[in-house]
C-alpha cells in the first residue's frame, strides 16, 4: 500500500499537463504536524503556468479533485492538505500485512541478480576486537536488507591473512616464542607477540628489516615460513568462528588476501601490456594525478605486492565468478582514498562494472574517547564485550521476570542484540563512544527496548487466545483514533524505509524505524485497554499482530533475535 499514491491518483489528471505522476509523487510531503493532516502538496512551482498567487491555485484545486478516498481535503496557504479515510486505509493495511507475513516490505530492486558484500576482514593472528564491530555487523545487515529487495546476498569475509604483518609476527615467535604458552592460549598469546615486537622495533629498528625478510620467505614459499602462516591461521579461525556464532553471522567465502597471491599477475601484465602503468623509483604504479589522488602502488621495488594489487584481482575474479550487479566493500572510512584508487584503475583498465563497486565507509567506535589499536595494546576482545553484553542482561531479565523458563537463551539474545541495535541505530558514518551499561537498558532508544516492545504485544496476543487472520471481511475495522492511526502509517511507510536503506546502505534508516514503532505501540499501549470486550476488540488485536510482524521483521534485518517473552 502507497498512501501518497491515492494522493497522486487525485492529482495527476487535473495536472496532467504540467506534472507527471512522479514528478507530483516526488513534490508530496508528510506533514510534521499532524493536526495538518496526513499528506500535503506545495503548488509554488505551478505559480508561473496559472499565473496565480500559489494560495489561489490551492485552493482553486481542491474543488477539482476527487475527493473519494479522503476524509478530508482543504487548502491551507500553498500547500493542499488531505487526511485520509482512516477506516478503509486501516482495514487495507492490515489486510496487505497479515496476508504478506514477514515479506510484507519486499521490493523486487535486486531483480534476482548477485551483490557480493566484502565485511568483516579481521586479520588473522590477532583476536576479533570492538574494531571489528562495524564492518561485521553494518555488512550484516546490509547483505539482510539486500535479500528483502531481491538481490542474491553474497557474503564474503576476505581475510587479512598476508602481508609485512606476518613477517613481524613469525620473526617475534622465533625471538620470543613458547609453544607450550601459545598452545594454551593461542590468538591471546599471538597478539602478545604482535604487541612486544612492535615495543622492541622502536628500540631496534633493524627487527623491521628482519620482519621484512621473513615476509619475503614466505611470499617466496618458504616451507618452514608457510608452516607457522597455516598455524596462525587456524588458530584465528576457530577463535574467529566462537564470534561469529554468538552474532549468529555466516559467510559464503573466506577467501582472504593470501587466495589471491596466484591471481596478481595477470592484472599486473595487462596494466603493463595496455601501458597503463609507469615505474618510480623501483616501484610499478598507476599515475592518478589526473583525479587528484595519489599513485596506486601495485609493485614495490622488491617485487612485492600490495593491497590494491590484491583487490584488482579479488574483484576480477568476484565479477569472473559471481557476475555481480554491485560489488560491495563495508571498510572504515579512512580506506575511501583506497577504493577511489580501485575504481580509477578499473577504469582506465576498461571494466565498465567498476562503477558498480560501491565502498560503504563508516566512523570509529573509541573507547573513553580514544581510539582501539591492537599495536600498542589497547585491544578490547569483542568476545569478552558480547559475554558481558549478555551477563548484564541476565541480570535485568532476572529482575523483571524471574520465572522465566529460558531466561538464559533470551538473555543472550538481548545481550548481543544490544551491541549490534547500538552499533546500527547510529548513521554509520557517524563515531561512538561505546559504553556497555547504557547500551544493554530496557528503557531508551535501545535493542532491549524494541525487543521488549515486541514481547509485550506477543503477551497480548497470548491472552487474546484467539486466531487472528487476515480476513477482515466480518471485521468491522473501525479504529479511527489517533494512537491506531498513527500505527497504521508507521506501518504502510515500511517499504520506503526498506528502499532507502538499501539506496543509501544505511541500515540505521532500519534501526531507526523500529525505535519509532515501538514507541508508537507503547503509546497507543499505555492509552487503550487493547483487550477490553467490545466490537473493536478484533480489530485492536489485528493491528498489534500486523506491528508485531513489522517489528520482528525489522529486527531481523538488523541480524536480532525477537525473544517471544521477556
Amino acid at each position: 500500500m502507497n498512501t501518497k499514491q491515492l494522493f497522486v491518483d487525485a492529482l495527476a489528471p487535473v495536472l496532467a499537463e504540467h506534472l507527471s505522476a512522479d514528478e507530483i509523487l516526488n513534490l508530496i510531503e508528510v506533514p510534521k504536524d499532524t493536526s495538518h493532516g496526513d499528506l500535503a502538496f506545495p503548488v509554488f512551482q505551478l505559480a508561473r503556468v496559472f499565473r496565480k498567487a500559489p494560495a489561489q491555485i490551492a485552493a482553486d484545486l481542491v474543488t477539482e479533485l476527487d475527493q473519494t478516498n479522503f476524509e478530508a481535503m482543504v487548502a491551507v496557504g500553498p500547500y493542499i492538505n488531505v487526511s485520509l479515510k482512516r477506516e478503509s486505509v486501516g482495514a487495507a493495511l492490515v489486510q496487505e500485512v497479515m496476508a504478506a507475513g514477514s515479506v510484507y516490505g519486499d521490493v523486487n530492486i535486486g531483480e534476482g541478480r548477485n551483490m557480493t558484500i566484502d565485511f568483516s576482514s579481521p586479520n588473522i593472528a590477532k583476536p576479533m576486537s570492538m574494531g571489528h564491530l562495524r564492518s561485521t555487523v553494518i555488512g550484516n545487515a546490509i547483505a539482510n536488507i539486500a535479500a528483502k529487495v531481491n538481490y542474491k546476498p553474497i557474503r564474503i569475509n576476505h581475510l587479512g591473512d598476508w602481508g609485512t604483518q606476518f613477517g613481524k609476527l613469525i620473526v617475534a615467535y622465533k625471538m620470543w616464542g613458547d609453544d607450550a604458552v601459545i598452545a594454551a592460549d593461542p590468538v591471546k598469546e599471538l597478539v602478545k607477540l604482535y604487541v612486544d615486537f612492535h615495543e622492541v622495533a622502536e628500540e631496534k629498528p633493524e627487527l623491521e628489516e628482519e620482519a621484512r625478510a621473513a615476509f619475503k620467505r614466505l611470499e617466496d614459499g618458504d616451507e618452514e615460513m608457510i608452516r607457522l602462516w597455516t598455524w596462525f591461521k587456524d588458530e584465528s579461525l576457530a577463535e574467529f568462528d566462537k564470534v561469529y556464532k554468538m552474532l549468529n553471522i555466516g559467510f559464503d567465502s573466506f577467501n582472504g588476501e593470501a587466495f589471491y597471491n596466484d591471481k596478481m599477475q595477470p592484472i599486473i601484465d595487462e596494466l603493463e601490456e595496455k601501458g597503463i602503468t609507469t615505474v618510480n623509483e623501483g616501484a610499478t604504479i598507476v599515475d592518478l594525478e589526473e583525479l587528484n589522488l595519489p599513485p596506486a602502488l601495485i609493485k614495490k621495488s622488491d617485487g612485492a605486492t600490495l593491497y590494491v594489487t590484491r583487490d584488482l584481482a579479488a574483484a576480477n575474479y568476484r565479477k569472473e565468478n559471481y557476475d555481480f550487479a554491485k560489488n560491495v566493500y563495508v571498510v572504515g572510512n579512512e580506506q575511501s582514498a583506497h577504493f577511489k584508487q580501485l575504481k580509477a584503475v578499473l577504469t582506465k583498465l576498461g571494466r565498465e562494472w567498476a562503477d558498480d563497486i560501491v565502498h560503504v565507509p563508516f566512523g570509529l567506535i573509541t573507547l573513553d574517547g580514544k581510539k582501539l589499536s591492537t599495536r600498542k595494546g589497547k585491544i578490547v576482545l569483542l568476545e569478552e564485550v558480547l559475554k558481558e553484553a549478555v551477563d548484564l542482561a541476565l541480570e535485568q531479565i532476572t529482575a523483571k521476570n524471574p520465572d522465566l523458563v529460558n531466561k538464559e537463551e533470551v538473555a543472550h539474545q538481548v545481550g548481543v542484540g544490544a551491541v549490534i541495535f547500538h552499533d546500527l541505530k547510529t548513521e554509520r558514518m557517524n563515531s561512538f563512544d561505546f559504553n556497555l551499561a547504557d547500551i544493554v537498558q530496557f528503557e531508551g532508544e535501545t535493542g532491549p527496548y524494541v525487543q521488549y516492545t515486541y514481547a509485550r504485544s506477543k503477551s497480548i496476543i497470548r491472552k487474546y487466545g484467539k486466531e487472528i487472520t487476515g480476513d477482515l471481511a466480518n471485521l468491522t475495522f473501525d479504529l479511527t483514533d489517533d494512537y491506531s492511526w498513527e500505527i497504521v502509517k508507521k506501518l504502510i511507510d515500511y517499504p520506503r524505509i526498506i528502499e532507502n536503506a538499501i539506496e543509501r546502505f544505511e541500515p540505521s534508516q532500519v534501526a531507526k524505524y523500529a525505535v519509532s514503532l515501538a514507541q508508537l505501540f507503547n503509546k497507543y499501549y499505555g492509552n487503550t485497554r487493547i483487550l477490553e470486550e467490545n466490537d473493536q476488540l478484533d480489530a485492536r488485536l489485528a493491528l498489534v499482530k500486523a506491528m508485531t510482524i513489522v517489528l520482528k521483521d525489522a529486527l531481523n534485518l538488523l541480524g536480532i533475535e525477537a525473544p517471544e517473552e521477556m
